[in-house]
């Protein structure tokens, strides 16, 4: 996808620009994968061009956290430029100090001190939050300052807005960032673009030509070795009440009246509002076979790692089109996308047939391989036959090059000052607001195979067509291996 926002090829921050990141828990798992990875690309595409200090609870000098930063770059696959690492590590530094002591922070101001405006990235614990938040504001470093916290942001509506309201005390709503990865993938962002600078699919987009829209995020792994961490959350938090509910937003939104974060952001806040919280009832939950064994796993766990759901939209565009969604470990392919099936023309050009006909499909791919394809009906030449679907499609990587990684677009977007790659508040309270009566659901999850498509008591759930499987070929000259439908109908 084009690497501009959503909805404008100009690029307008909202925020000040920081001098200085100041990144928490630059020793942690996600700094490792992630961000300093995304740092040296940073570096690598001359866009980094702040100091980073890094803070952490260990007993490391700078030349310890430079050679951790050396490897986490070569383990996440990129071939080290020496130039540009050197550069990236010339801006290192470090803080060692516990997040609950005052000393660290006294340190941390000395670190920073005549830098001006910094960038506060908390990668660490959800727990510690306000604990940090609280320990910048007694050192005087929320002044020229500003918040921004890793997801999950609360486990429910009570505590996010607890948690907003801690957090509050320190940094005022304009200098609080709170992430969410979804929003920094730039196939996501691209949504955007796709539904606003496309002239031809503005007549469609609404309920008088769609029949159903399907969001899946499926995943071909297990917990591994994050049972710990996964049984405490699952399905339902890890991924749907952030990641695909944003999909679905930027699917169903309306178009802002202008090229602004704010405005942008009010328009997802009124799309979440109209959609109804779900009811169990329109709830699977599934548990693969063998997760109970995982080291870290509760003994008797009712923690879901599948989840599928019927969402309504109650606004004019949408009301009575449902949109479903699902995700999953351990199932049958690794592949997110969207599936916004079409309804059938009123007229059955094959009398007694019609139905017998696939519906036309949008499909548009966030991962692997971001791209759009549609299948439309072509007839074959012998006779009889019925039309069959014809894919047709858009690589975006080949057409338009390759995209940044997501926590690339975040860390630039979390120094430059761009609300727009960031979760809006009040939208965060509408998602928890939408699975509120799901949460805690009074039955167990139920069990399905590990490389299927999850429970069979969820293959009727979205409707006469069944489940879309994410395409086997979504452009005419490629070929991705897949499952079959969950529907063997279809």
């Amino acid at each position: 996808m084009p690497l501009s926002p959503a909805i404008t090829s100009i690029q307008s921050y909202d925020m000040e620009s920081a001098d200085v990141l100041v990144l928490y828990g630059i020793t942690g798992d996600l700094a490792k994968k992630m961000l300093l990875p995304a740092l040296y690309k940073l570096t690598e595409r001359s866009l980094l061009k702040v100091p980073v200090v890094g803070v952490a609870a260990s007993d490391w000098d700078d030349a310890k956290l430079r050679e951790h930063a050396r490897q986490a770059v070569v383990d996440a696959g990129y071939e080290i430029d020496e130039k540009v690492f050197e550069q990236f590590a010339g801006g290192l530094s470090l803080v060692n100090g516990d997040f609950t002591k005052e000393q660290v922070y006294g340190d941390i101001g000395e670190a920073i001190e005549g830098m001006g405006f910094a960038a506060h990235y908390l990668a660490i614990p959800p727990v510690l939050f306000d604990k940090v938040a609280a320990g910048l504001a007694r050192a005087g470093l929320n002044k020229n300052a500003r918040l921004v916290v890793e997801k999950p942001f609360g486990e429910d509506l009570a505590s996010a807005r607890q948690l907003e309201v801690e957090l509050e005390r320190y940094f005022d709503r304009d200098h609080l960032l709170r992430v969410d990865h979804f929003l920094g993938d730039e196939s996501v962002e691209g949504l955007g673009t796709f539904r606003f600078a496309n002239t031809l699919l503005a007549p469609v987009w609404n309920r008088s030509y769609i029949d159903n829209v399907q969001i899946t995020l499926a995943e071909d792994f297990d917990v591994a070795d994050r049972g710990s961490f996964y049984d405490a959350v699952g399905c339902l938090r890890d991924v749907v009440q952030n990641h695909l509910i944003q999909v679905m937003t930027l699917l169903a939104m309306d178009p802002p009246n202008v090229a602004d974060p704010q405005a942008q952001a009010l328009e997802k806040w009124r799309l979440l509002h109209a959609v109804r919280t779900i009811e169990p009832e329109d709830t699977v939950r599934g548990q693969y076979q063998g997760y109970q064994d995982v080291p870290g796993v509760k003994p008797g766990s009712t923690t879901e790692t599948y989840i599928a759901l019927k969402v309504f939209i109650d606004n004019w565009r949408w009301a009575g089109v449902p949109f479903y969604i699902r995700s999953g470990k351990a199932m049958a392919v690794t592949a997110t996308e969207v599936c916004v099936q079409l309804r059938r023309p009123p007229a059955e050009l094959f009398r007694g047939l019609g139905h017998d006909i696939p519906p036309n499909l949008i499909r548009i791919r966030l991962e692997p391989g971001a791209g759009i394809g549609l299948e439309l009906m072509a007839r074959k030449s012998e006779p009889g036959q019925l039309p069959v679907p014809f894919p047709m499609g858009i690589d975006f990587e080949r057409v338009l090059g390759g995209q940044a990684k997501p926590y690339e677009n975040i860390l630039n977007a979390a120094i430059v000052g761009d609300s727009s790659g960031f979760a809006f508040f009040p939208a965060i309270e509408e998602s928890w607001r939408i699975v509120s009566k799901i949460l805690k659901p009074d039955t167990a999850p139920i069990e399905y195979q590990q490389g299927s498509w999850g429970p069979e008591e969820a293959a009727t759930m979205a409707g006469e067509d069944g489940w879309h499987a994410p395409a086997k070929r979504l452009f005419a000259d490629e070929e991705i291996q897949s499952g079959a439908p969950t529907n063997p109908a279809r």
